[in-house]
Parts: C-alpha cells; sequence; structure tokens
C-alpha cells in the first residue's frame, strides 16, 4: 500500500464504504511492520473527524447472551436512526493462534442491516477481554460515520474491565443461576459497571428475582462507578426483547445531553491510559527486536532455562543493558 493509497482509504471510509472500513480495520489489526506504519497515518487522519458518538461495552462469562442481546439492540437502535458498529472480540487459541470469528453468524439480521457493521477480531491471547487494537478499531469506525459503537468482549470472567476503559457505557451481564449470593458481593467487575442485566430471565422466574435483588444490595455497598450515576439492575429476556426498553433507557439516560461533561472526562482519562499503554506495547517491541540476537539476550535466557538466575532478575539485568546501549548512542 502506498502513502497516496492511504488517503484514497480514508476518503472511501469517510463516505461509507463497508469494503474500505473492512479494509481499513484489517490494516490498524496488522502486525507487519510496514502496515502499521501506514495504519499509523490512517489513524492520524481519523484523528482530525470531530464526532459525537456512544460508545458501550458488554461482558460476561461465556454463554450468558451477549451476541443474542448485542443483535436485539442493535436492530432496536437502527430502528430508531443510529448507525451502529459492533466491534466483537472472539478467543484466539493458545496452541494455533486462531479464532472462530463466528459473531456474524450469531448475529445474522443485523449483519445484513445497511445501518449496522459488524467486525469480529481474534483475541490474540490478549488479556482484559478486548484487543490491542480495540480503541483504534473504535476510532476508525467513528470516523466512518458510526455514531454507537457496540465492543463485546471475550467472556473470560470476573477480570474482565480493560473495556472498561475503552468504552463510555459498560455493561455486565449475569445470568440468573450462575452461583450463590456471594457472587452478589464480588468485586472487582462490579465496581466499574454502569449497569447490571441479568439475562435470561425467562430460565427461572424466582431465581432471576433474587439476582436481580442480591446484587442490587451489594451495590449498595460499594462506591458509585461514576459521578451522578447510579448503577441499575435489570431483567432482561433478549430472545424475547423482555427488558430490551428499560436497557435502552439506561443507554438514553446515560448519554443524555447534562452528562456529557462527565463522558468527555472520562474519554480524557481513558486517553492517558491509552497512551501509556501504546507506550508499553511500542517499548517491549522495541526492546525484543533491538536484543533477541543479543548474546546477552542468549546468555541470560539459558540461565533462565538452566534455573541459575530467576527470571525478573533476568529481565532486570535485560532492561538495565537496553539503558545502556541507548544511552551510549545518545
Amino acid at each position: 500500500m502506498r502513502d497516496e493509497n492511504i488517503g484514497q482509504l480514508f476518503d472511501d471510509v469517510r463516505t461509507g464504504s463497508r469494503r474500505a472500513l473492512a479494509r481499513a480495520l484489517s490494516l490498524v489489526e496488522s502486525t507487519t511492520p510496514a502496515d502499521r506504519d501506514f495504519a499509523f497515518q490512517l489513524l492520524e487522519m481519523c484523528s482530525n473527524v470531530r464526532k459525537t458518538s456512544r460508545r458501550v461495552g458488554l461482558t460476561g462469562s461465556p454463554g450468558v447472551g451477549k451476541s443474542t442481546l448485542v443483535e436485539a439492540l442493535g436492530l432496536a437502535l437502527v430502528a430508531d436512526g443510529s448507525h451502529v458498529a459492533v466491534l466483537a472480540v472472539d478467543p484466539s487459541s493458545k496452541r494455533t493462534g486462531g479464532s472462530i470469528l463466528g459473531d456474524k453468524v450469531r448475529m445474522p439480521r443485523l449483519s445484513l442491516h445497511p445501518h449496522a457493521f459488524i467486525r469480529p477480531s481474534p483475541s490474540r491471547l490478549a488479556l482484559g477481554g478486548a484487543t490491542t487494537t480495540t480503541r483504534d478499531a473504535i476510532a476508525v469506525c467513528e470516523a466512518a460515520g458510526y455514531d454507537t459503537i457496540l465492543v463485546e468482549t471475550v467472556g473470560v470472567g470476573q477480570s474482565e474491565i480493560e473495556v472498561a476503559s475503552m468504552v463510555d457505557l459498560f455493561l455486565l451481564l449475569v445470568l440468573p443461576t450462575a452461583g450463590d449470593d456471594v457472587q452478589g458481593i464480588k468485586r472487582g467487575i462490579m465496581e466499574v459497571a454502569h449497569a447490571i442485566l441479568v439475562t435470561k430471565s425467562d430460565i427461572d422466574a424466582r431465581a432471576t428475582s433474587i439476582a436481580v435483588s442480591t446484587y442490587s444490595s451489594a451495590l449498595r455497598l460499594m462506591m458509585p462507578s461514576q459521578e451522578d450515576w447510579e448503577t441499575p439492575v435489570l431483567r432482561v429476556c433478549a430472545t424475547q426483547n423482555d427488558g430490551l426498553v428499560g436497557v435502552l433507557e439506561i443507554i438514553e439516560q446515560y448519554f443524555a445531553d447534562r452528562r456529557r461533561t462527565h463522558i468527555d472526562e472520562g474519554r480524557k482519562i481513558q486517553r492517558t491510559d491509552w497512551f501509556t499503554q501504546a507506550l508499553q506495547i511500542e517499548l517491549f517491541s522495541a526492546l525484543l527486536h533491538n536484543t533477541h540476537g543479543s548474546e546477552f539476550m542468549k546468555l541470560l535466557k539459558q540461565q533462565v532455562i538452566d534455573g541459575g538466575l530467576p527470571p525478573s532478575v533476568a529481565v532486570h539485568q535485560l532492561v538495565s543493558h537496553f539503558k545502556i546501549s541507548i544511552t551510549e548512542r545518545l
């Protein structure tokens, strides 16, 4: 890809070409050094686009019904005039690195809607339920004119909170029969959720009522996830559109004009976190690239393998050696 093609790709994305958007997202997700340089050019262009959007993240354990709810929400939102982009993260195999990427299959009606775009992406074993390029993908989708971005996470459990630092509204999905009352007072992910949705409420009405009550009581013992916002607990059955109106009302209330200041401030904090994370990734990549073939690294690695040197000590020595090399070059 040449420099002039990046400009054309950006123009095509801005005019609503779905094919161009898919190509742009593939470019952003690429790990090839040459592609990364072009991706940075594209992202800089996207950053100059002024837009008002709603970023909503949905997380929960596997089988909780995330894809079903995302499709139901997406269909309701596009029916109301929104343009919806779904960024769905699929787990990657630790052995092969491959992913099924079956979210379009799980959302057949939404994937065919002209005002919706679904992009499944492999997690590449990234922790936190999202990918390392999810934030960039959000920026590209917004530049393409999508005003509502739904981020569906991998679904790995209670530690899956990284996506909370990428979106404005963070929805936690739980099953009514997923555990005893102790589940309702576990912190971590509950502390950053802006709403808790008890899904598949048609399974057991009594268990659903107990779950709603338990989670509501537990939230009273925690600090609010955000100023001027009280975390609601709702029952939902996406297959029957039961409770969907309540979820849509949460979205409308959260993104009300009077709360715009809170959202803008939250995004400033997110961009700061994003900068720090991107810096760590780039420095880590530079460190490996500059030391991978060095005799010193080979020596340290062998000492670790032989059990003569703790990995933490070896890494400290390697980083110190790297810093000395940079100082000498300066």
